[in-house]
């Protein structure tokens, strides 16, 4: 299988070549330009595209799932961690990648953008194009709380299925357009049924300190975490062994800001599971 991979971040590039070596991504291109300077020709013969590929998560998850394309637009213009100018931010960057499937028509697109209130006009915006350009396309919000992390991340995975495969969603009574909701209703017959799931009880929001605390013990993935008290009163958790950033120590920056940026892996895999059956 013939992968390409777009990201134009020094400390994501090394990793990602790191991940080939380890054979925990597919061997690829690694294209360093910025998407905007992207042509159609170059995407010519891969068999994966995945753009703002980041430290390859996406590309992990989707290893074995054959023809797709995949990219997480930046969320700083709709994060609250961001500067909060949506669409006149610069790291805008949807209407490129929407350029290039429009172009392209790849059979599959998977995404996902942050689950904030500010990113549902650019949720809908991508709905848009993507009916526009003959893509039936659906979106979940859900954090990766759900999946037995301990921490929120809320995030929209969204799909776009070109026609031509369409109806092989269509015969099975999924298509929730435009279906935001954060979790689904315990009498629904809901996509996200999974054995990970009920790990979710596992942790709970608390409402008194606005993060989460551990409640109870877990089998998960995160079940070795270690959790660090804040002088604002919160416990977090935290990776074993890490240790904070300290003032004037810059070492772990280009570390965090790929591990900020990324997607959670067990969250994505759920997703994309759920859309391989369907296709299948």
């Amino acid at each position: 299988m013939k992968v390409y991979y777009n990201e134009i971040d020094d400390y994501c590039i090394e990793a990602l070549k790191q991940l080939m070596m380890d054979g925990v991504i597919s061997k690829g291109d690694i294209d360093e330009r910025s998407i905007e300077d992207v042509l159609p020709s170059d995407l010519n013969g891969y068999d994966q595209c995945h753009f703002f590929a980041g430290i390859g998560v996406w590309a992990y998850v989707t290893k074995d799932y054959g023809k797709l394309w995949t990219g997480s637009c930046p969320c700083q213009p709709f994060s609250q961690a961001g500067k909060g100018k949506g669409f006149a931010d610069q790291r805008h960057l949807w209407p490129a990648f929407h350029w290039l499937i429009d172009q392209c028509r790849p059979r599959l697109v998977l995404g996902e953008q942050v689950g904030s209130k500010a990113a549902l006009p650019w949720i809908d915006l991508v709905f848009d194009d993507l009916e526009g350009a003959g893509y039936a396309v659906w979106a979940k919000n859900f954090p990766a709380a759900s999946v037995g992390a301990p921490h929120i991340r809320q995030r929209i995975y969204w799909c776009g299925v070109h026609n031509a495969y369409r109806k092989r969603l269509e015969g099975h009574g999924r298509n929730h357009h435009r279906s935001y909701g954060s979790s689904p209703s315990s009498s629904e017959k809901s996509w996200l049924s999974h054995s990970d799931i009920e790990r979710r009880e596992s942790w709970r929001w608390d409402n008194a300190s606005l993060g989460y605390r551990k409640t109870s013990s877990t089998d998960s993935f995160w079940s070795d975490v270690e959790w660090l008290p804040y002088k604002d009163g919160k416990w977090r958790p935290i990776k074993p062994g890490t240790f904070p950033l300290a003032h004037g120590f810059i070492g772990r920056i280009p570390l965090l800001s790929a591990l900020g940026n990324t997607i959670v892996a067990q969250q994505a895999k759920i997703f994309t599971e759920t859309i391989k059956e369907e296709m299948q």
